[in-house]
């Protein structure tokens, strides 16, 4: 079949279902009405002669050529889209539309409390989604324009991808503000390995890099709590005598005693992520220049 033959207006209805995997949100989504999808979606299943989606207990299965087609259908239409709106103005006092960005516990302690207040003064009407979206879906999301930005270390083999550094973060090591040796001005590794520590880590299992790190020295430290989330992490050292080895722009939002750490660990790199069809969106240019000035310009507190 030609592509001429296809009626071009059904694959925003294709991006949708493929996005919501219901054909009811595809229909809020798409501002239409639930059998108006359902008729789309069976026009398109006569076009490609295929099924394109299964029913099921989850919801609505691509299929395998669903899955083969989706990333290119998703760069035609991001393509599209930055088309038509690349010479339009983008007025942020008047703009309403909802900023959807993927992140994890860390980063939006860092950024979100700044970028509202941000936006209160200069964008009051654009509203924040914060939500997590796994590395491994990161760029499927923003092809799919069902995310704006990801905040996450740099994504090297992502070539459909733009990415920009926000922060350079070194590691510290945290004691509550009377610990013992609060009083110490630094910390040498005995020290430091007598303690017992937190770790960090959405897995069940495993090292964090301050583990691989003594390893190469051939040391080991003695791990006394393991949280999925850095968040609670600061309360507990807090209340207890453990340590926390944490990066700096979290640690110094704390009135805690901060140590240099007695060994090197590389450095944790927060990097603002998206998709390069987005790259001259007139909105999407204007929220960059606000995240890189919060974590970047002469007001920033990295």
């Amino acid at each position: 079949m030609q592509l001429q033959q296809i009626d071009m207006n059904l694959f925003p209805v294709l991006d949708a279902i493929y996005a919501t995997r219901n054909l009811t949100r595809a229909a809020e989504r798409l501002h239409i009405t639930q059998p108006a999808v359902s008729n789309a979606l069976a026009r398109l299943r006569r076009s490609l002669n295929d099924q394109l989606f299964i029913r099921t207990p989850a919801g609505m299965s691509p299929t395998p050529l669903t899955e083969s087609i989706m990333p290119r259908v998703q760069q035609a239409l991001a393509l599209l889209d930055s088309s038509v709106t690349e010479h339009q103005e983008f007025e942020p006092a008047s703009a309403a539309r909802t900023l959807r960005l993927s992140m994890n516990d860390m980063a939006e302690t860092l950024l979100l409390p700044r970028l509202l207040e941000h936006l209160q003064h200069r964008a009051p009407g654009i509203s924040v989604e914060s939500f997590y979206v796994p590395r491994d879906q990161l760029v499927k999301e923003l092809a799919a324009n069902s995310l704006d930005f990801g905040l996450d270390i740099p994504i090297v083999s992502a070539t459909q991808l733009e990415q920009q550094r926000l922060v350079a973060d070194r590691y510290l090591c945290m004691l509550r503000p009377d610990h013992p040796l609060a009083q110490a001005d630094s910390l040498n590794l005995e020290q430091y390995l007598a303690l017992e520590h937190i770790h960090v880590s959405s897995r069940r299992s495993g090292p964090g890099l301050a583990d691989i790190a003594l390893n190469k020295l051939g040391r080991r430290r003695k791990v006394k709590l393991r949280v999925q989330h850095y968040r609670v992490a600061p309360l507990v050292v807090m209340k207890t005598d453990l340590a926390l080895t944490v990066p700096a722009s979290l640690a110094r939002q704390y009135p805690a005693k901060l140590f240099e750490l007695p060994y090197q660990i590389p450095q944790m790199d927060w990097h603002l992520l998206w998709h390069r069809s987005q790259h001259e969106d007139p909105a999407n240019r204007w929220v960059r220049e606000q995240l890189v000035e919060l974590f970047c310009g002469p007001g920033a507190t990295n």
